[in-house]
């Protein structure tokens, strides 16, 4: 939806992560008892963050033929090919507002902290300048250096402010995405040498024939799932739901919310768009790792008795869901891949800030035999969990229904068994939200404790109504980011759809 012209001249991109950096440069300069100010500063930058990336999002035209648009770029390295490089296209976009919609609520949720509150805020805000980095970042050698920016806070923000075994979360999720890391560098360096170019200008090395067939089945491998281990694919996704557990409250809003999708993100942007052959190769192994994925999350999910540990594997399924809209390697299911990073970050960040901050912080449990009845003592909790519940569910009207809808039509067009198989996860998605919506807030009060406990504040219904709301207005209205995603992953889908006719051709 291209609503005006911003003007031009004006270093756009650069300005949204440049709005969390600057924040954390001024934070170094407070003292740490100066809570308040801290508080504040780190909020209203990311509301400042949020309204930069909402004021591109509806000034970018997605009927224009150029696709990158807001185009930054200045020589840096220039003799060893890297150089500083943003653009925007129709799925950098919504991935921006993601960013900008969780980063703003997780600020509303961290409020409370009160341990070393200066180091967590500038910690949280460093990962957000590097999330911001990476979705507009064009040259892959800054690609990787947002994306190393976004990854490494992680370990210090659950080993210092986590819980239930934060440092054998937080050294877990670090070793596997150092792992990770290694794969993205042996497929850079490959690109690099293999195009001939010198070069990391991605719009340069998207130029496939550049790229011989055997080279690109060859590294595409190492580069794809050197990112899917952050998107947590089968079966490097052990990680994921130990880290979203030992989390504090808005760091595992934005590792659900936003880091896996980075891992998502890179797969598409990185691997599939600059090898699209690789990717046509790959599309069975990597669509047969997706299915487990989404029906073994979904499986795990339901035995959980711990609240957090649902949502944790229940991110493992969706995420599956992600990927495997990747694997169908046409438009309708990219389309439904970007949608569902949408979809799932503005959701589980929604389910993570009434688990975390609303329930877990005042009741000190996330046990199901321990909860019952919380919509007597938090009538709104329960309203807005509900919300997220049924996108969860994949109800139409909300915003997993449009995500999943697009995966599956992709799926099946590409290889509809998977596709019918992979629909077992959304009956056993259905029961495990709906035992959690029973259990938990309309069940009877298992604590009479309960109804002393404190009130809800005006930063948690705040937060909680952006996100609810988000969800809502995506599934009334989803044209309002499947047009403009379609215009990002139209180009890659043909690619992929012109290698195999070429290997049909052979």
């Amino acid at each position: 939806m291209h609503l005006y012209d911003l003007p031009t001249g004006v270093p756009w991109l650069s300005l949204i992560w440049l709005s969390m950096l600057v924040p954390a440069i001024i934070m170094m300069f407070l003292k740490p008892e100066q809570k308040y100010a801290i508080r504040m500063t780190g909020t209203i930058f990311a509301f400042i963050s949020l309204a930069l990336s909402l004021l591109l999002f509806f000034g970018y035209d997605y009927t224009s033929a150029q696709k990158l648009q807001f185009v930054e770029e200045l020589p840096w390295l220039p003799q060893a090919g890297i150089n500083y490089i943003l653009a925007a296209d129709g799925i950098s976009m919504p991935m921006l507002i993601l960013n900008g919609f969780v980063i703003f609520t997780g600020a509303l949720m961290s409020w409370n902290i009160e341990e070393r509150t200066r180091e967590y805020w500038i910690l949280l805000l460093i990962l957000t300048a590097g999330v911001y980095g990476v979705f507009v970042s064009v040259d892959l050698f800054l690609f990787f250096v947002f994306y190393e920016l976004a990854v490494l806070p992680m370990y210090l923000l659950i080993g210092i402010w986590g819980s239930t075994r934060k440092e054998y979360g937080a050294m877990k999720l670090t070793l596997y995405l150092m792992g990770g890391s290694a794969m993205i560098i042996i497929g850079m360096l490959a690109l690099y040498y293999g195009s001939g170019l010198r070069t990391f200008d991605m719009r340069l090395l998207a130029q496939a024939a550049l790229l011989p067939t055997s080279f690109q089945i060859a590294f595409f491998p190492p580069l794809f799932l050197g990112f899917a281990v952050l998107a947590g694919m089968f079966p490097f996704h052990t990680w994921s739901p130990t880290g979203h557990v030992a989390a504090p409250t808005a760091v595992s809003m934005l590792h659900a919310g936003v880091l896996m999708k980075l891992g998502a993100y890179g797969c598409l942007r990185a691997a599939m768009w600059l090898m699209p052959e690789g990717a046509h190769y790959w599309l069975l192994p990597i669509a047969i790792a997706t299915l487990i994925n989404a029906v073994y999350g979904a499986t795990i999910a339901m035995t959980q008795r711990d609240f957090k540990f649902m949502i944790g594997y229940s991110s493992v399924s969706h995420m599956g869901l992600v990927v495997m809209g990747l694997a169908a390697g046409n438009e309708i299911g990219l389309i439904g891949s970007v949608l569902q990073m949408f979809a799932h970050g503005v959701m589980t960040a929604l389910f993570f800030a009434v688990v975390g901050r609303m329930i877990y912080e005042r009741t000190h449990t996330r046990q199901f035999p321990e909860l019952g009845g919380m919509a007597k003592i938090m009538p709104f909790a329960a309203f807005v969990f509900v919300i997220a519940g049924l996108s969860s569910m994949g109800m139409p009207g909300f915003a997993g229904f449009w995500a999943e809808f697009n995966i599956f039509m992709g799926m099946w067009d590409r290889f509809p068994l998977i596709s019918v198989l992979a629909a077992v996860s959304i009956p056993i998605t259905a029961a495990y939200i709906l035992r959690a919506m029973y259990t938990v807030f309309f069940g009877e009060v298992k604590d009479p404790s309960f109804f002393k406990l404190p009130k809800l504040t005006w930063q948690e219904y705040t937060g909680a109504s952006i996100l609810a709301a988000v969800i809502l207005i995506t599934g009334l209205y989803p044209s309002l980011l499947t047009e403009m995603i379609g215009s990002g992953v139209r180009p890659i889908a043909e690619a992929i759809q012109h290698a195999g006719t070429l290997t049909l051709g052979r």
